[in-house]
């Protein structure tokens, strides 16, 4: 009879551990525009073949290469965000552990006395005991408290490692950058000198004619000033390359004095040269590394809603112990009788459980506002990227008539300087040609810049993925540094 009973119940228990408290997780769906073809995909800029993760090598730089390499190794916040992961890893290891059967191993010592008149006469007042026990105990998951708890470790350790990818994002993006605008500054530089030199040039002339009385001594005071106006431009260019060259030591974990010499030799802006892949809304959505770790916070705390759930029930622990005790100088091992004990212990908040409902309506609050976080993620990444192609297109039309009005100036600069020596114009008007000159080209080499900054920056906006190939480098099991 007792055998048909405990089988009975054993049955019910695996019955009811089919079920879990909570709500069962159910992935949101964006909205079906957010899927579509990017709005401003229809040019010839771009192209709809989904994106490379890898989206640097399109530059084909090796030393822009080595560096982003060199970042995604050794960048500090890329390496917090390594560590992140470890730690929601051991979470995780630690969440599965509470499926397990828990075991303890118990020992005591003591010395003492006890006064006399609570002894027998001939009874020794002083004694030592000693005390072992062996304690196991496994939890019956009937509703889901365990599994629940696993499946919320599990989505944020799936989190954290996304989290590392939108870093990864944002640290190589940074890095070309700096790379960029330090390569920039140096074509500007070499601009500006160049300016500087057609301007001595211009000196020169001025005042040779001046002192042949072609020319009035204003005349010769107007083309110093340009010149050195120009002049001025250069410390500052070359403020910034430096800025630019240190913050790429910094992203690639290094000291400036550290800086590759092959990186400083780079004076020319990379350039794409090709339409960029951009995929579309659907494609975007699965690369972001935002979006994905929005989902998966939602699913950890869907998951937290049958943890705080699964309070409302009894929570029942199947435990048992075995241990002796020693009483004087003999060793604990066999030296006493074995006392076991084995039972269930059953433990339930109740009927007073309003604690309990109050944390169950805080997860679901999380909850919600973890979807509201998802979609508001969902139009922030198709606005960063909308956003990103329009710049990236209007970035190139600009280049485009800049490199026109560069080329007409240039040509009108030319002009002027005959017709001057052959004395058909005045100082005064080749002046005007010449400051249009320098402005013009000054002009296009900051929209070179730009449209160099505008491709970053839509590279950044499509995402990118490195778990597979970057995280498993990066944080060796059991590795501590």
């Amino acid at each position: 009879m007792k055998t048909r009973n405990l089988a009975a119940a054993l049955l019910a228990s695996v019955s009811l551990a089919a079920c879990a408290a909570g709500p069962d997780y159910v992935a949101p769906v964006a909205p079906p525009a957010a899927e579509a073809p990017f709005v401003g995909a229809q040019s010839p800029e771009v192209t709809a073949t989904a994106p490379n993760d890898t989206w640097w090598r399109l530059y084909d730089d090796p030393v822009l290469n080595g560096l982003v390499q060199d970042a995604l190794a050794a960048n500090t916040d890329v390496r917090v965000a390594v560590a992140r992961i470890a730690r929601a890893r051991a979470n995780l290891r630690g969440s599965r552990s509470d499926a397990l059967p828990q075991t303890a191993l118990n020992g005591t010592g003591t010395y003492g006395r006890v006064p006399e008149s609570q002894v027998l006469p001939g009874i020794d007042r002083e004694r030592r005991t000693v005390d072992g026990e062996f304690a196991v105990s496994y939890e019956l998951d009937l509703f889901g408290r365990v599994r629940r708890g696993i499946e919320a470790s599990r989505a944020d350790y799936a989190a954290a490692q996304e989290d590392a990818d939108a870093v990864r994002v944002t640290v190589v993006a940074d890095t070309v950058r700096a790379y960029v605008d330090a390569t920039s500054a140096a074509e500007q530089l070499a601009v500006a000198r160049h300016t500087v030199d057609l301007l001595d040039r211009s000196v020169r002339i001025t005042q040779a004619r001046f002192e042949h009385g072609l020319n009035q001594k204003l005349d010769v005071i107007r083309v110093t000033q340009l010149r050195e106006q120009q002049a001025a431009a250069i410390p500052t260019l070359q403020a910034t390359r430096d800025a630019a060259l240190f913050r790429l030591a910094t992203l690639t974990g290094r000291t400036p004095q550290d800086l590759p010499a092959q990186v400083r030799e780079r004076t020319t802006t990379p350039d794409v040269g090709q339409p960029i892949p951009v995929g579309d809304g659907r494609t975007l959505l699965a690369r972001r590394p935002d979006v994905k770790a929005a989902e998966r916070r939602l699913a950890a705390d869907t998951a937290r809603i049958g943890v705080a759930t699964a309070d409302l029930y009894p929570k029942i622990t199947l435990g048992a112990s075995v241990g002796t005790t020693a009483l004087g100088d003999t060793s604990v091992f066999g030296a006493g009788p074995l006392r076991w004990l084995v039972g269930p212990l059953i433990s339930w908040a109740f009927p007073n459980q309003e604690a309990i409902r109050a944390r169950i309506g805080g997860a679901k609050a999380d909850a919600q506002a973890d979807l509201a976080t998802f979609d508001g993620t969902v139009l922030r990444a198709l606005e960063e990227t909308e956003t990103a192609l329009s710049a990236y297109r209007n970035a190139l039309l600009r280049k485009d008539r800049l490199a026109s009005a560069r080329d007409a100036a240039t040509r009108a600069a030319n002009v002027s300087l005959a017709r001057q020596r052959r004395g058909q114009i005045d100082a005064l008007n080749v002046l005007d040609a010449q400051r249009t000159q320098a402005q013009s080209d000054a002009d296009y080499a900051q929209a070179t810049r730009d449209v160099a900054f505008a491709q970053v920056n839509l590279f950044r906006a499509l995402g990118g993925n490195w778990q597979n190939e970057q995280v498993a480098a990066a944080e060796p099991e059991g590795t501590v540094r």
